[in-house]
């Protein structure tokens, strides 16, 4: 049996993965302005990668806005549309090794998908909230159009410039909200606040809040788990805030191997399993 590729394509980047005896194969992404380049781009790159003919290709599952434009097989492979949802939730089990999760899809925005391995996966919802927003503060206050550099400029900040906690604006201990916890994003910021303070911040509305979303649909579904996918997942300031949601709530923020490919990886499992219904002819 051959490979099936899984390719999730953006606007301006496409993620890219085989799979082959339910092993993943050559994760990785290419950028370009326009998606259809970029799918090109990509396809190109894995058959070089990895010393493939077209022959060695099974069958291709494409996902993502991206996907829409792809309108003839590829190459004349056997290529299948997979709805973007269904490919996070197959995604986001599959590389956490859990029956039953919260998928939290961060991209440009958010998606929120409750999914289990019997085969219920659907969309519970989401928020803007995402590498948009990140870049888009970021370019509004500090002139920053770089997410490497964003992140560069978060790791020396205090939030304590920046938030109002908690403990600014009582004394009273309250069980459920440590003096640290955050009480208003921005809502303390000071005149010394520096660019560092100031892309911490940034860092720091964004995740809390998808964290809480997550953690709302998580009571909502009934689930412990919360798996993250995106390209979002890989930044440092991710893990360390999601770090400090478990600490105030009891649930459990996963950040798998391969996260940020999580959906193209998902599109092929989910062709694998069956999933066929977007056939392109």
């Amino acid at each position: 049996m051959g490979i099936t590729i899984g390719i999730d394509i953006g606007g301006s980047t496409t993620k890219i993965a085989g799979i082959n005896d339910n092993k993943i194969v050559t994760p990785f992404m290419v950028r370009a302005n326009d998606p259809i380049a970029s799918l090109f781009g990509a396809f190109g790159k894995f058959i070089a990668l990895n010393s493939l003919d077209l022959s060695d290709i099974d069958q291709i599952a494409i996902t993502g806005v991206g996907s829409s434009h792809v309108e003839k097989p590829i190459y004349g492979i056997r290529t299948v549309r997979i709805e973007e949802f269904l490919s996070n939730g197959y995604g986001g089990l599959h590389l956490s090794n859990l029956n039953k999760a919260i998928i939290v899809s961060m991209g440009t925005g958010t998606a929120l998908v409750s999914a289990t391995k019997s085969g219920s996966i659907y969309h519970i919802g989401g928020t803007g909230m995402g590498g948009g927003t990140l870049l888009g503060l970021a370019n509004l206050t500090l002139n920053i159009r770089d997410i490497d550099y964003l992140i560069e400029t978060a790791s020396g900040g205090d939030l304590g410039h920046i938030d109002l906690m908690v403990g600014d604006i009582t004394k009273d201990e309250i069980s459920t909200l440590p003096a640290h916890t955050t009480a208003s994003n921005f809502g303390r910021i000071t005149e010394d606040a520096s660019k560092n303070d100031i892309a911490l911040g940034i860092f720091n509305l964004v995740f809390q809040t998808i964290g809480m979303m997550a953690v709302f649909a998580a009571r909502g579904e009934k689930e412990k788990n919360i798996v993250a996918i995106g390209n979002l997942s890989k930044i440092p300031q991710c893990r360390e805030i999601f770090n400090s949601l478990e600490g105030l709530y009891d649930y459990k923020f996963i950040i798998p191997s391969h996260a940020e490919h999580g959906t193209c990886i998902g599109a092929a499992l989910a062709l694998l399993d069956g999933n066929d219904s977007g056939l392109i002819k």
